[in-house]
């Protein structure tokens, strides 16, 4: 008995868990290794898979599913900055680009019109799956090029139905603008339709389905709408995927979207997977290696034209920095959806075998290729920033005359505005450098000092006084641009004291070969402050929950201390020196430290008094403050009296804090066994 597809998928499998593998310990992302595995399938294993066309019919799952999901994750809100380059830069980009491969048809490869406009359009069209995919794995899918690059994208997979429409018919357009108009009023049905039912209908759906209580089926509604919904598009005449991703985008305006798209995450990481291999499998060696040299011009030509248009869009539409670097090299590959083009001229006898083959392996070699070039964002950008001219600057509610031992806050975003709304009530003096004109605006309104510019321009920063400055905090999401902001700064100003916000740990190792001074990382703080919650209900005794915290602060930060960076002729770096005498100051911090004691009934000190007790001068340790009846006495005076339950905030290295907890010879709040057990840790420490 044959297993027939179900075999195929078993081999796809473990072909894609090896090529995983591999990628992983090469530090690539995973779906370079399933189209890697898939083309190893496709060469040496093909004759063993029985059903090719059902393994690409599973592929497609996979690309709805991904259209699913990222419709859970799409947000109006969020793709309202970016709302003017995607509505009207999308369409540009897409005849742009169908212009250069026309050109690239006609001229280079001999094309006849027809089909150079083929090319064009199966070139205009960029690869959402790898995108999404190359975004998470650097860490960059909330930025504001992220949200430029879907935008985008979701105007190129809508493109593509009138695209299916019209070129077959380029012959005959008489036939083909009847059927484009009828397109058109489906979509609007369509779209009509999925208001109706995504706002009354599946909410309502998955209401009833979440109060049984039933997680299994709750995932199974969630697959059911998506695939379901694509289905009944595809039998409406639209596309399948473009169904899944709308039922997705109206299902993110419920109250069940975060737990679905939790659901949905891993059946379409699975199906993602047949894509991707099924897409290596489709490439055929015989094919490059006869026409390796044309191939590799073609993919040249095609990027290379790509991420130019791409950039100089980017930038005619305002958006600076990094942005049209990271936007033109992220989006120059070709989509999958040029598959599905091909596939339809192939049916339509509209292209010729050779073009068929020729767009596939340039896909499959430019999708290869895009993790890669997305890489190259950074040091490209620094090599135009030498050549950079200097930029008109506009500041708000700016007097130079206070910008003197401030505070340079580099970008406005949630962390930037807790920051600079604590630094307005301390009236510390503060300067936002922000490039998103809508934030400066808000900031104008708000009284917020400003200057509207990007922060690694050594214009915005000489206008922001970065020589006088106290310190720069770099509160901007993306990672990329927090390396630049951090370069430029150390570039500039060697000493100056740099704290920078981090994603994970591998952007601390990388900041600190940038020469940063100090990092946070939020995650890692809300977490500490979550868990010292707890244990402060459990009634762990302060010193032991300041300890872990002290531990785990430790651990995480201690690569950035770990060793310093040196320059030429083996002196230490400015940078380096400030971060010694950073842990320096640490270490002195975690051996002088502050700890919370509560007195006991039976402890000697009760009824006596601070002078009387003479705790300073038997134990060495300072009296910082008292905690009596919830009234907090700060720098109690020498005839204050202790009562039992009063809680002393003492301040002492671990030694004369340990002398203190003898004097008082009792036991520390409800866990003494737990104090001393972290204490004995932490003097290991």
């Amino acid at each position: 008995m044959e297993l027939g597809i179900a075999a195929d998928i078993a081999i796809i499998l473990v072909a894609a868990l090896c090529g995983g593998l591999v990628a992983q310990r090469l530090g690539q992302p995973l779906i370079l290794g399933y189209i890697a595995a898939g083309v190893l399938v496709g060469a040496f294993f093909g004759d063993f898979i029985s059903d090719p066309h059902g393994i690409e019919l599973l592929a497609e799952i996979g690309v709805a599913l991904l259209l699913f999901a990222l419709g859970l994750e799409f947000s109006l809100k969020e793709l309202q900055p970016v709302r003017r380059i995607a509505l009207i830069g999308g369409p540009i980009q897409i005849v742009l680009t169908m212009a250069w491969g026309y050109g690239l048809g006609v001229l280079l490869l001999g094309f006849d019109p027809q089909s150079a406009l083929w090319f064009g359009a199966f070139i205009s069209l960029s690869s959402t799956m790898v995108i999404l995919k190359t975004l998470a794995a650097q860490g960059t899918t909330g930025t504001l090029a992220s949200r430029v690059m879907i935008g985008i994208l979701i105007v190129q997979d809508l493109a593509v139905i009138p695209m299916m429409i019209i070129l077959p018919t380029l012959g005959n357009l008489e036939e083909g603008l009847p059927q484009l108009a009828l397109a058109v009023v489906r979509a609007v049905v369509f779209l009509f339709g999925m208001i109706f039912i995504g706002t009354r209908v599946m909410p309502a759906l998955l209401r009833a389905v979440a109060g049984w209580g039933s997680r299994e089926l709750f995932l199974v509604s969630v697959v059911a709408l998506g695939i379901g919904i694509g289905y009944g598009t595809y039998l409406f005449g639209l596309s399948f995927a473009f169904g899944a991703f709308v039922a997705g985008m109206v299902l993110s305006e419920s109250d069940y979207s975060h737990q679905a798209l939790s659901d949905i995450i891993p059946l379409r990481d699975v199906f993602g997977l047949l894509f991707f291999v099924s897409v290596g499998m489709l490439l055929e060696l015989d094919y490059i290696f006869a026409n390796l040299g044309l191939l590799l011009l073609v993919v040249l030509l095609v990027m290379l034209g790509k991420a130019v248009i791409f950039a100089s869009l980017t930038r005619a539409f305002g958006y600076g920095n990094a942005a049209p670097l990271i936007i033109g090299l992220g989006m120059s590959q070709v989509g999958e959806f040029a598959f599905v083009l091909a596939r339809v001229g192939v049916s339509e006898q509209a292209i010729s075998p050779d073009l068929y083959a020729l767009i596939l392996a340039t896909t499959i070699v430019t999708m290869f290729l895009t993790p890669f070039l997305s890489r190259l964002a950074v040091p490209i950008y620094n090599i135009v920033q030498r050549y950079r001219p200097r930029e008109t600057l506009q500041s708000f509610n700016l007097t130079h005359a206070v910008l003197h031992d401030h505070v340079i806050v580099a970008g406005y975003g949630r962390a930037g505005r807790a920051a600079t709304r604590v630094m307005q009530r301390v009236e510390l003096d503060f300067v936002v450098i922000e490039l998103n004109q809508r934030v400066v605006e808000q900031c104008q309104a708000e009284g917020i000092p400003v200057i509207y510019g990007d922060a690694t321009s050594a214009t915005v920063l000489d206008a922001a006084r970065l020589e006088q400055a106290r310190l720069v905090l770099v509160a901007l999401p993306d990672a990329i641009s927090t390396q630049l902001v951090v370069a430029r700064i150390r570039q500039l100003h060697p000493t100056l004291h740099i704290i920078a916000r981090v994603a994970d740990i591998d952007q601390l190792h990388e900041l600190r070969q940038f020469g940063v001074t100090d990092v946070v990382q939020p995650e890692l703080e809300a977490g500490l402050e979550l868990v010292r919650q707890v244990l402060v209900e459990y009634h762990i005794a302060p010193t032991a929950i300041q300890n872990f915290s002290d531990s785990v602060h430790h651990e995480f930060y201690a690569p950035l201390f770990a060793d310093v960076p040196h320059g030429p002729h083996g002196k230490p770096h400015a940078a380096g020196n400030q971060r010694s005498e950073r842990a320096l100051q640490r270490l002195v911090n975690r051996s002088l430290e502050t700890e919370w004691l509560t007195l006991p009934d039976n402890s000697p000190l009760v009824g006596a008094s601070l002078a009387a007790s003479a705790i300073r001068q038997r134990t060495g340790v300072n009296v910082l403050a008292v905690l009596h009846d919830e009234e907090l006495i700060s720098n109690p005076a020498p005839h204050y009296i202790f009562a039992a339950g009063d809680t002393l905030i003492i301040l002492g290295t671990l030694e004369q804090r340990r002398a203190l907890v003898e004097l008082m010879q009792t036991h520390l709040e409800r866990h003494p066994e737990q104090v001393a057990h972290a204490m004995g840790e932490h003097a290991g420490a």
